[in-house]
């Protein structure tokens, strides 16, 4: 499998693809700087096969209606981010406008201990609340390698004081992201990869 890392915007958010084999990608939240994926997308020679938030916080997701526009496919995202996240609630002047709800009949709804297969990719829904109300961690079991949005970082955690965020939903899902094995590889919604072995010995907030 095959990973790479775009950081996006004023917030230098990371944006991921994903992709195996058969050369069709998954897109982690693009947050910003849609000619940038584009590259990276025509640079790979790669086809979308979705696109999927991690949560729906404006850096995370205010590319992604324009690249839906130009590359069509499903997109999924947590229910209780999808209440909000295409409202005037979402907004952080001046850097991020109210992302533009993409033009799609039908969401995919990231829930708890589903397994999504896209072409050749498989990987598991883990809902981490506390960042926002829906937001996830996407493990692909076979490969080790987490895409943890902004629950878990790289020597810290999300914040929790923005509308939505709750430090005791945070806390509980740090304990569950701290069950699983230390050479699973993650990759934040910000800042550089990790282990959870690493964090599981290092890192303040999972102690």
């Amino acid at each position: 499998m095959n990973i790479e890392a775009i950081v996006t915007g004023a917030y230098e958010e990371v944006c991921y693809l994903v992709w195996g084999a058969s050369k069709q990608a998954l897109v982690f939240d693009p947050g910003h700087d849609l000619e940038l994926i584009q590259d990276q997308l025509e640079r790979h020679d790669l086809e979308v096969v979705a696109y999927i938030c991690t949560h729906g916080h404006a850096d995370h997701i205010n590319a992604l209606a324009d690249l839906h526009d130009m590359r069509p496919a499903p997109i999924a995202m947590h229910s209780y981010d999808l209440e909000w996240a295409f409202s005037p609630a979402n907004q952080i002047a001046p850097h991020y406008p109210m992302p533009r709800r993409p033009d799609i009949d039908k969401f995919l709804l990231l829930e708890n201990d589903t397994d999504w297969h896209f072409a050749d990719l498989h990987f598991q829904c883990i809902e981490t609340p506390g960042h926002s109300p829906g937001s996830c961690c996407l493990l692909f079991p076979e490969e080790k390698i987490m895409i943890a949005g902004d629950t878990l970082f790289k020597g810290s955690c999300g914040r929790t004081d923005l509308p939505g965020g709750n430090a005791r939903h945070l806390k509980d899902s740090l304990k569950k992201l701290k069950q699983l094995p230390d050479d699973i590889h993650v990759y934040p919604g910000h800042g550089s990869d990790t282990t959870i072995g690493i964090e599981r010995t290092t890192n303040f907030f999972m102690q």
